[in-house]
């Protein structure tokens, strides 16, 4: 029997992947910072490990005689500025190289195409080549979350070419599912006001991901040999539209979202003000208030998951429609 420890498994890939690799037959492990916390890991049969991964030697006792450390622990919208990024996310992962590599594991880091950078979405052409071969372009300063997920990606990267560690990376898009609390929980609350605002004409095809489909992509990586060292794109589970994602969030909602049409230039102005405000008020999240988050309403999804279809053979098992629909359920009864 594998033995496999997760970082981050009350999260929602950590999640996920504690529910695939139990059905699979591994026996888990959790490094978990509040046993408090971790009562749905418990009722899985996960051995729990106290540990931050900010604690090295935490993370390299958990990690003894596992075979596979999935590193899925990052801090997505902490307050604070580069600092609260730069530790969790770029020291966290050196320390699960670290562990890792004492143990003798394999090392699964999941990513994300913030490694692009907020304009490298832009320069990425498909049937140009894979994109993860493409060229990576510089990172704004203040892009705080990008940067870390571009240096802890490099870090393991490294490791893996100077043969401390075998590794491999998963660069998933917006992730949606059950347990999320990030996503879904910011658009239902915008879509459970009296009205929302409808900005472009929801054509675009959305850049999301199940979490479950990530969850899949992560395993399949981390047990094929020709994934050591290579980064995949997971970025889709099939084409949806924006609006048949609305139409979809509101059947999981159980109720019909009035509509109020916001031009583009208006919305833009509103959305750098808002920035400005949250970021002076060091508000969590508010770094994702830029021009990605309406190019991400109005422009289609930039990214492929050619590679992990061509090398590793993945395919999406979800229907986005049913899978969207159910995510809003589940946050409805939060």
């Amino acid at each position: 029997m594998s033995i496999a420890l997760i970082t981050g498994a009350s999260g929602l890939v950590g999640s996920h992947l504690v529910e695939l690799l139990r059905r699979d037959g591994w026996q888990l492990r959790a490094l978990v910072r509040d046993r408090a916390r971790a009562d749905w890991l418990a009722a899985q049969d996960v051995e729990l490990r106290d540990g931050d991964t900010q604690d090295g030697a935490a993370f390299v006792r958990a990690a003894e005689g596992a075979q596979v450390v999935f590193h899925c622990a990052a801090a997505i919208t902490p307050r604070g500025g580069w600092e609260a990024f730069r530790a969790p996310n770029i020291d966290g992962t050196r320390n699960a190289v670290d562990a890792a590599a004492r143990a003798g594991a394999r090392l699964l880091h999941l990513s994300s195409v913030a490694v692009y950078g907020p304009d490298g979405r832009h320069a990425l052409t498909r049937g140009a080549g894979l994109q993860e071969l493409q060229p990576l372009l510089p990172i704004p300063d203040a892009a705080w979350y990008a940067r870390s997920k571009r240096e802890s990606e490099l870090l393991v990267m490294e490791a893996h070419r100077a043969g401390r560690v075998w590794a491999t990376a998963v660069r998933p898009c917006v992730i949606y599912g059950p347990r999320d609390r990030q996503f879904i929980p910011r658009v239902a609350a915008v879509l459970r006001a009296p009205v929302a605002p409808r900005i472009g004409d929801g054509r675009a095809m959305l850049a999301i991901v199940h979490a479950r489909s990530v969850a899949e992509m992560a395993v399949r990586a981390v047990t094929n040999e020709i994934a050591g060292g290579r980064a995949y794109n997971v970025t889709n589970d099939a084409p949806l539209t924006v609006r048949e994602f609305h139409e979809a969030a509101q059947v999981g909602l159980g109720r019909r979202v009035r509509w109020m049409p916001v031009p583009v230039a208006l919305a833009q102005g509103a959305l750098k003000l808002a920035g400005v405000a949250m970021r002076a008020l060091h508000v969590p999240g508010s770094a994702l208030l830029n021009a990605t988050a309406l190019d991400f309403l109005l422009e289609d999804n930039p990214f492929s998951s050619e590679r992990a279809r061509m090398e590793l053979g993945w395919t999406s098992s979800v229907d986005p429609q049913t899978a969207v629909a159910e995510a809003f359920a589940s946050c409805a009864r939060r």
